[in-house]
């Protein structure tokens, strides 16, 4: 029994076409090689298992040393780390897949541990973040960040479009910018995080600057229609508040409309919780944007058919069901039941959790 709805049907994404609608989102496994934070060829076997996917979304990878904020994630900012990243693309490829890299700062969601010489982590305001990290094998508070000088932010713009330039070079079919989720462009973004006073803080615009100017050099890097963005408006993610969201994003969205962004992937309510975490209008944000909409969170195989036939979106971004299912699109056209997962091997380890969970035909055999 084949299920026919939108979800399978190819999509044109810029001037690629992918096989269908689902998305794979992107999950942190912290299982890069410690020795240069190198992809392992494991990650290799384990994006080439989800290549049926229209599209695969890499696990957030820092643009450069200063950017990491957890133990054994990739980096895309030197050579090996882009000969690292072309084994994956590779096997993508041969598999019929399609594939961008999620560009990743994380700001103040680091530990002294993780960051060259022991510095501080770098944020838009010092101020600390209430949660944790992943160090060492354990989760542990956030360090105490320090506000960006004016004089830096060339810098951390420079790096993401150096990152974008490695991408293109390690075979990605395009990059996504990681503006969600509290990490640094989320952070200069909303108020709750962001209390500076020069043109990178006060009213809406100057807060939205970073994330525009990022985005803008990425563009401009990679090819607009090769560029998205990933932005969370509402999630209480990682300490992030913002007191106006929909004023914030609206105008965020207008912008990157201007910049012909090929999509924009939001995260709809609380990153993994809630869809009704906070009142927000997505609606909006689609008919401000003429590129994709690609709809994120707690989406199943009903949800997503119900909000494509609406029109309320154009790809539908599965997470934890791709950790257990490297054949899920298979398995949502069957209606067949999904695999469960292990949340204990979610982050770091090797094979066990990672490449290890059993399609449908192995399943049978």
């Amino acid at each position: 029994m084949s299920r026919a709805t939108k979800l399978f049907e190819p999509f044109k994404l810029g001037p690629i076409t992918l096989a269908n609608r689902v998305a794979m989102a992107p999950l942190t496994r912290n299982r890069a090689v410690p020795a240069g934070l190198v992809p392992s060829p494991l990650a290799a076997e384990y994006y080439g298992q989800r290549a049926s996917a229209g599209l695969l979304i890499s696990e957030a990878s820092q643009i450069s040393p200063q950017g990491q904020g957890y133990q054994d994630t990739p980096g895309i900012h030197s050579k090996e780390q882009v000969a690292g990243w072309r084994e994956v693309t590779n096997r993508v490829h041969e598999r019929g897949g399609r594939i961008f890299i999620q560009l990743w700062h994380v700001g103040r969601i680091s530990h002294t541990a993780l960051q060259p010489n022991g510095a501080a982590p770098v944020a838009p305001s010092a101020i600390r973040a209430r949660t944790k990290t992943f160090v060492k094998g354990a989760f542990v508070d956030t360090s105490e960040p320090r506000a960006l000088e004016l004089s830096e932010i060339p810098g951390i713009i420079d790096s993401y479009k150096r990152a974008a330039a490695n991408a293109i070079a390690a075979g990605f079919d395009g990059v996504e910018i990681h503006g969600a989720n509290g990490y640094l462009l989320d952070q200069f973004a909303k108020d709750g995080a962001n209390k500076r006073t020069d043109a990178y803080g006060g009213g809406i615009e100057n807060r939205a600057r970073l994330m525009l100017e990022v985005s803008r050099a990425v563009a401009t890097e990679a090819g607009a229609d090769r560029t998205g963005i990933r932005i969370s408006p509402v999630t209480p993610a990682n300490d992030v508040s913002d007191s106006n969201p929909q004023a914030l994003f609206d105008y965020i969205v207008d912008q990157l409309n201007a910049l012909k962004l090929v999509y924009i992937h939001v995260i709809e309510g609380s990153t993994g919780g809630p869809r009704d975490y906070a009142p927000f209008d997505y609606s909006s944000l689609r008919k401000r944007f003429s590129g994709a909409y690609i709809a994120n969170n707690g989406y199943d195989f009903e949800l997503a058919t119900k909000v494509l036939e609406a029109g309320a979106a154009d790809l539908i971004a599965f997470g934890k069901a791709f950790i257990s299912n490297p054949d899920l699109v298979e398995r949502l056209r069957a209606g067949a039941p999904l695999n469960p997962w292990d949340k204990t091997t979610f982050y770091g380890g090797g094979a066990k959790g990672y490449t290890d969970y059993p399609t449908l035909a192995q399943a049978a055999e």
